[in-house]
């Protein structure tokens, strides 16, 4: 049956090995970083067409304002310049007063002359920073330089956008892939509770034959052997543990009863049963601070389930020879914090991340799915929370659990 649970769970409980995460990782930012490098490189391509296409208008208004004495300057900016649908560009003389633009929308929106020209001067510092302007010499007929005038130019709005697509591409992706992972995570997680409530079911309703049989086997060993009557006390303890063991699958997939329970009383039932169940080399003590009447919401079965399964594996971990202590106390915001403390192995750090993992497990014959279910307890059914709250190796391990008080 475990060999049966491993195969068909295998796929939804095992954890993605590290390094094919760093692979889809790694992949992932290869793709990122082509596409970036890719569209800079089509940047640069546009960038220095567009500087060519600018330099070429310059050259041509040069040569024809410079061909005859009576050609109308204007009139060649609009012939040439206004081929130019997509270059912001602005036309200035010597000491940088703007005479003509093109493509910028902003300015045909400005009645006022000297707002207008405040703001093409504005443009023209922020066109410096961009770009540096292609000067236009003007010579008379004899080649005499008699004048300057300059195009100060910026990138076109295509090219802007352009530079901005990689990283909105990659948000993009990297937003579908977020919103996809949660969908599938949730899947995963819808999944995983299907298997947990059927394999609890079905254990359930598998317990319920031989544990029927067994009563009834008390029963009549009870009239049978009168002079065994301590032997028989000690095997009805361990029928009525089955049936709530039962009881404690049947549970799993339902809405538990939480009641307000005295924490102390409880753990010290778990720790007789376990006691007289666990090697004699074993201690187990409890304690509870500031006193012990210490109440919290719980469901005594399944939390009782969680103490027995730390202090079964804090067992194995001291190799059935220690001490374990559960203290108890109340904490801040109305919480109750249960620790149970071993004198074990420890956990290394590395592993730690990993305990609550489904099918982790340092047991050659273990299934990996008792502190699995502990946390599913606590955290889904108890609304609190479990963790290692410190581990040392060849010194042991505290857990701690949050309760609602």
């Amino acid at each position: 049956m475990k060999k049966k649970f491993k195969e068909a769970t295998g796929n939804t409980l095992a954890p993605l090995r590290p390094h094919l995460k760093w692979l889809v990782v790694g992949f992932a930012v290869f793709i990122s970083f082509g596409s970036i490098y890719y569209t800079n490189s089509l940047v640069d391509q546009i960038r220095v067409r567009e500087q060519r296409q600018i330099e070429i208008y310059a050259s041509s208004l040069e040569f024809l304002a410079n061909e005859s004495e009576n050609v109308n300057f204007f009139l060649i900016l609009d012939e040439i310049v206004a081929a130019n649908n997509s270059i912001p560009v602005i036309l200035t003389d010597e000491s940088e007063n703007p005479e003509d633009y093109r493509n910028l929308d902003r300015v045909d929106k400005i009645d006022s002359e000297d707002q207008r020209n405040s703001f093409l001067k504005k443009e023209i510092e922020l066109m410096k920073e961009d770009h540096p302007p292609i000067e236009v010499t003007l010579k008379d007929d004899q080649d005499n330089i008699y004048g300057y005038k300059y195009i100060f130019y910026k990138n076109s709005f295509l090219l802007s956008q352009l530079k901005f697509y990689p990283y909105i591409q990659l948000s993009v992706i990297a937003l579908f892939g977020i919103i996809t992972f949660l969908v599938l995570n949730y899947m995963r997680r819808v999944e995983q509770d299907r298997v947990w409530v059927g394999l609890a079911k079905e254990t359930a309703h598998q317990l319920g034959t031989p544990l029927s049989s067994l009563m009834a086997w008390s029963e009549y060993f009870k009239g049978l052997y009168k002079d065994q009557q301590d032997v028989l006390i000690e095997f009805d303890k361990d029928v009525d543990r089955l049936k709530v063991i039962t009881d404690r699958f049947s549970s799993i997939g339902s809405e538990p009863q939480l009641t307000m329970m005295n924490i102390a009383d409880v753990i010290d039932e778990i720790v007789i049963y376990l006691q007289k169940r666990l090697s004699t080399k074993i201690t187990i003590t409890v304690s509870a601070f500031p006193n012990r009447d210490i109440g919290a919401l719980i469901n005594q079965s399944l939390f009782a389930w969680v103490i027995e399964n730390l202090c079964k594996n804090a067992a194995d971990a001291m190799d059935g020879k220690g001490s374990i202590h559960i203290s108890i106390l109340k904490a801040n915001e109305g919480r109750i914090a249960v620790d149970v403390q071993d004198t074990g192995k420890g956990i290394s750090k590395s592993k730690i991340k990993n305990v609550f993992r489904p099918g982790y497990t340092t047991k050659k014959r273990g299934w990996g799915l008792g502190l699995t279910l502990a946390q599913r307890i606590i955290e889904q059914y108890h609304s609190g929370k479990i963790f290692v709250k410190q581990s040392e190796i060849n010194k042991g391990t505290t857990f701690r659990i949050y309760l609602n008080g």
